[in-house]
């Protein structure tokens, strides 16, 4: 059944227009009125509707049973994620959605190529929404991530959270696995470095903050994969698989 996200109230018995998008989307893959789709807006659980018109820049539906479905994690993870170059964030936003995070905060590092203007950072994050929304609905989620406005490392690692932080680095003792099977679930920061990792002095920093060092092992992953691996590890350990 198609799924769309829909930024609207929605109730049982309800005629929603639906929007522009969703309408193109339908006529895409060649909807006809009285189709099911799925809806959701964000707020928890979905609903079952019909289409009543379907046309090229217009359509409707009936709203007809809402199914209280979750698709959550166990437990709250926020990726904290240094600006990556290119099109990695995309990626990594999708992929990290698709394994149920439950917020995103970019960070700028000293390693990191990419640095947004305040005009590029807010163009950006409306483009980085367009892909959770996008996410969302493919995996099968009813709530969207929160993502957070880019800022300064340094900023974000003078935060006091109640939760812990955690930051990987290859120069940890202890391994993420290790730490994850003596810890019940719990909400948890996860920060990610750059290409290049993040810095002596930036690793320091975080651990004079609080950050707790962990890591994944001898081998060294890219920025796109790091964060991903380390959200897969504590859902295999807490149950969120």
């Amino acid at each position: 059944m198609p799924r769309f996200f829909c930024q609207t109230p929605l109730s049982v018995g309800a005629l929603v227009d639906l929007p522009a998008d969703i309408a193109h989307h339908a006529q895409v893959l060649r909807l006809q009125p009285g189709d099911a789709i799925q809806l959701f807006n964000g707020e928890g659980g979905c609903y079952v509707a019909s289409l009543t018109i379907i046309e090229k820049k217009r359509a409707s539906a009936e709203v007809k049973v809402f199914l209280q479905e979750e698709n959550e994690l166990p437990f709250s993870l926020n990726l904290v994620q240094a600006l990556p170059e290119g099109s990695k964030m995309d990626w990594i936003i999708e992929k990290a959605v698709e394994l149920g995070v439950s917020s995103i905060q970019p960070v700028a590092a000293q390693r990191s190529v990419v640095r947004l203007s305040a005009e590029r950072a807010e163009k950006k994050l409306t483009h980085w929404e367009g892909v959770i929304r996008a996410a969302s609905e493919q995996c099968g989620r009813n709530r969207l991530a929160h993502l957070a406005t880019p800022v300064d490392i340094g900023k974000w690692l003078q935060q006091q959270d109640l939760h812990p932080r955690i930051m990987l680095s290859p120069r940890a003792g202890q391994s993420l696995a290790d730490w994850a099977r003596h810890h019940p679930p719990q909400a948890i920061s996860l920060l990610i470095g750059p290409e290049g990792g993040l810095t002596e002095q930036e690793e320091n920093l975080a651990i004079q903050q609080g950050v707790l060092s962990l890591s994944m092992g001898s081998r060294i992953l890219r920025t796109e994969t790091a964060g991903l691996t380390a959200i897969a590890i504590l859902s295999a350990a807490w149950g969120g698989m």
